[in-house]
């Protein structure tokens, strides 16, 4: 039986889910995969899209796959101390993580993005116990009445706040946590330099996404929201940097960038994985 596909028409911001999505589809291909995120290469091949414009080098693959990588053990960490959380996923695009982590029916996941992605999603995954999905932007305050408030949250957002208004950070940050009784807020972002680079990016820019939203001092959120606490700063290229065994698998240009980064503090800084307690 011939397979469905789905046609894809997202444009600018919301066509850079279609970078992740490829970029972890086709690591998880590779021999010495990180990821092994079959689900996404399933809803890839799935898609009636042409993902070579987007220009996704090995390099980006394998980076890609350890941000996530690091974003799903810390969502694990969560789960494993409170089983009966939810976890937020914010701006999910078509990112398999509830799939790859496989939470316990006792956990509460709901994914939330633009009315369109989350149409494309129901038709890309099946749907399983106790997962729900929202379609509405993640800034719009409206949504968040329908997420129950009594239970502990893990909140991620993945590729995502470097697209926002750069008011709009701190602001949807300050109402997640008082809307929650506690938790984990655990994102990526990029320095004011960084966000600069990653503009030029050929992927980027392939999609005519704009970005806006970056951070130079992870503890500036401490002092606008005083309920979130600085837990880990983990940058891209500095002494707390990616796994090493990670990066000896990228090309041997990409690992004398990362080697010449890490040596000069504002390069090390470009881009972190920061977790925060609320």
């Amino acid at each position: 039986m011939a397979v469905t596909t789905e046609k894809v028409t997202l444009t600018r911001e919301k066509e850079t889910l279609l970078i992740t999505l490829y970029a972890k589809g086709e690591e998880s291909r590779l021999p010495d995969s990180l990821l092994h995120d079959h689900f996404a290469a399933e809803a890839m091949s799935r898609i009636d899209y042409d993902f070579s414009k987007l220009q996704v080098s090995r390099d980006d693959m394998i980076g890609l796959a350890m941000r996530a990588h690091i974003l799903d053990g810390w969502t694990r960490e969560f789960i494993a101390k409170y089983p009966r959380a939810t976890v937020l996923h914010l701006g999910c695009g078509l990112d398999s993580r509830v799939f790859r982590i496989d939470p316990p029916p006792t956990i509460r996941w709901i994914d939330v993005d633009y009315p369109e992605v989350i149409a494309l999603r129901r038709r890309l995954y099946p749907e399983r116990e106790n997962y729900a999905l929202i379609g509405a932007s993640v800034t719009e305050p409206g949504w968040l009445a329908s997420v129950p408030s009594y239970r502990p949250a893990m909140v991620v957002a993945e590729g995502l706040f470097m697209y926002l208004a750069e008011d709009a950070v701190p602001q949807l940050l300050a109402r997640l946590t008082r809307h929650f009784p506690g938790g984990h807020v655990a994102f990526d972002s990029f320095s004011r330099l960084g966000l600069q680079l990653v503009r030029y990016h050929r992927s980027v820019r392939a999609t005519g996404a704009i970005l806006r939203w970056s951070i130079d001092d992870p503890h500036e959120l401490e002092r606008r929201i005083p309920k979130m606490k600085l837990l880990t700063d983990l940058t891209a290229y500095g002494p707390s940097g990616y796994d090493p065994q990670q990066i000896a698998r990228m090309s041997w240009p990409a690992r004398m960038a990362v080697r010449v980064f890490a040596m000069v503090p504002p390069l090390g800084r470009l881009g972190r994985l920061l977790r925060y307690s609320f």
